[in-house]
């Protein structure tokens, strides 16, 4: 099979590291949509990727963005298509930096408008581009550039605040489970309106990691709680896509992360209180606001394997 064939999205020869989690994203978006997709992104590692112009490794078209208005920028290119009659796959693809940060504002209003958009945030947890700087994704107890002895706040969470916007679709996805990836993605390329998809992205450099740890620590990250599964149709119906009765010790997914050496044992039991909390809430609202009519509407088109 030829090399162009394998991605729909981005191509080889791309500047991305080796085992970005970032270049796993956008094949397996490919493999859910093929290139019916335009994106709209803002500064961030997927605009340095396809190399400087008038060169590019991607092949859709993409708008490159200031950091805080991709989404806005997304939903002016949808505005665009349906005055064109154009069924084309309209995506805003953020880091963390542009989603928790710098883009909240136009986030924000773009969720509440209900604008017909899917929004990707890849979440390195980082300002991988500009510095490792440390963001309000950070973890608690990380090491970045401006949190050398480690991060004292808790992570940001993102997918409350958009699930209280009240809109019509919001899911975790993994790159550690593919199938359940193109799964969630699909159902968003049917679902009308804002929909928020919000992928963990294991960052090479940053995370201070092997480039064949990516999908490892992917997978661990769900087994252990960090980053649980699920979707919510509508605000009110929450669906664990990913269930386990043990998490796996939380252990296994710091100990190969060199940006967590320096952390304290009274930290790491903080992280783990934070993660086991969470963990709790989620299945606490998945027990009540179970699964309903709009969710079986999609389970019965998209099962879980």
């Amino acid at each position: 099979m030829p090399l162009e064939n394998f991605s729909n999205i981005l191509r080889s020869k791309n500047t991305n590291c080796a085992g970005c989690g970032m270049s796993i994203v956008h094949n397996l978006i490919g493999d859910a949509l093929g290139n019916n997709v335009k994106m709209a992104i803002p500064a961030c590692c997927a605009i340095v990727a396809p190399h400087s112009f008038p060169h590019t490794s991607y092949k859709v078209p993409v708008a490159a963005t200031t950091f805080a208005s991709s989404s806005v920028v997304a939903a002016g290119m949808k505005a665009i298509q349906s005055l064109n009659n154009e069924n084309i796959n309209t995506i805003a693809f953020a880091g963390d930096g542009g989603t928790f940060d710098i883009g909240m504002a136009t986030l924000s209003g773009c969720a509440e408008r209900n604008e017909d958009i899917i929004y990707v945030c890849y979440d390195n947890e980082v300002y991988g581009n500009t510095g490792a700087q440390r963001s309000s994704a950070t973890p608690v107890c990380a090491v970045t550039t401006t949190t050398p002895t480690g991060k004292k706040e808790s992570k940001k969470d993102i997918m409350s605040i958009l699930i209280q916007h009240n809109i019509p679709y919001a899911a975790t996805l993994s790159i550690g489970h593919p199938e359940d990836f193109i799964r969630k993605v699909k159902i968003a390329q049917e679902v009308k309106g804002f929909r928020f998809l919000y992928v963990l992205s294991p960052c090479i450099p940053n995370w201070k990691i092997e480039p064949a740890l990516s999908i490892k620590l992917a997978r661990l990250a769900v087994q252990t709680g960090v980053f649980p599964l699920y979707e919510v149709f509508n605000r009110n119906e929450y669906h664990i896509t990913e269930k386990t009765d043990e998490l796996v010790p939380i252990e296994e997914y710091l100990d190969p992360q060199k940006r967590f050496a320096r952390a304290s044992k009274e930290s790491i039991e903080e992280f783990k209180n934070q993660v086991l909390g969470n963990w709790n809430r989620i299945r606490k609202m998945a027990e009540t606001f179970p699964p309903g009519e709009i969710t079986e509407k999609y389970l019965e088109r998209f099962p879980v394997n």
